[in-house]
């Protein structure tokens, strides 16, 4: 692994996105036009948000870290459950399940000094995103597995249709794609928090494509979306070549620890073993 020195400056590409310059009016202009993405599309992309050599850097330890990588299989519906309710009609969304699969490699295999720790904790980051998701201030979850970890996906993974469970954000960077499938898709509006869009959702799980975007995202763009109220998913991946992705927790207020079962579920392990 590399044992270059990263600081924030050598990660994000500042020429395009300079998100540190709090006076810039360009930051201004693309703070504004994220959040008017997320209102109308739900998400926004961020081509080469990190530069060349870092964006190596994150790709060569997740690579060295991946006989550490947890495979998280599972057979569940999209939100997340793993057992259908006999009150409701089997293609009721809660009654359609799906195989999906994903290797995930917790935050404490990464050093605090690795780039992808370093991009996670900039305080530059961490404020811009805060500004274009509409939130006064973000702070680092402070699980040992949760806040900046890798997924993987080996050939034949997926990771079926499904909402993020109460995040009011979720941030993800392409670190590197596969060479077949492996396409991240969204329908954005599937539900609000007081009201499930049933028909319309099931149409989606079932198949329908007129409410599905393909999100095109090479190496190194940065995607922030509502995963909270818009189903996604991404699509199997074919051929040898790894697909990974980083995924970053960020919270509301300062000194949050995950939930156990939820890392026991995603990473194999509670994250309180090492300090019993």
């Amino acid at each position: 692994m590399s044992a270059t020195r990263w600081t924030p400056d050598d990660i994000v590409n500042l020429d395009r996105y300079p998100i540190a310059d709090l006076a810039n009016p360009e930051r201004k202009a693309l703070v504004e036009r994220c959040r008017r993405s997320l209102d109308s599309d739900r998400y926004f992309v961020l081509p080469e948000f990190v530069r060349p050599k870092a964006l190596a850097a994150m790709v060569e330890d997740a690579m060295a870290n991946r006989s550490n990588a947890y495979a998280n299989r599972s057979f569940r519906n999209c939100f997340l459950q793993r057992r259908k309710d006999a009150s409701l009609p089997e293609d009721h969304p809660r009654n359609i399940f799906f195989d999906s699969g994903i290797h995930m490699i917790a935050a404490d295999y990464f050093a605090e000094t690795a780039p992808l720790k370093v991009f996670y904790h900039a305080r530059a980051v961490m404020d811009f995103v805060a500004e274009t998701v509409g939130l006064p201030k973000l702070y680092p979850n402070e699980d040992p597995l949760q806040p900046a970890n890798v997924a993987c996906y080996e050939e034949g993974d997926r990771s079926e249709w499904h909402f993020d469970s109460d995040n009011d954000f979720t941030m993800t960077l392409m670190l590197q794609a596969a060479e077949e499938g492996g396409e991240f898709e969204i329908a954005p509006n599937m539900r609000t928090k007081t009201e499930e869009h049933t028909d319309i959702l099931r149409s989606v799980l079932k198949g329908d494509r007129s409410r599905v975007v393909r999100v095109p995202r090479e190496p190194g763009a940065l995607v922030i979306f509502r995963g909270t109220n818009s189903v996604h998913r991404v699509t199997e991946v074919r051929g040898p070549k790894l697909r990974l992705m980083g995924v970053f927790v960020y919270e509301e207020k300062p000194g949050v620890i995950g939930d156990p079962e939820v890392n026991m579920t995603v990473y194999g392990r509670t994250g309180r073993e090492e300090a019993a």
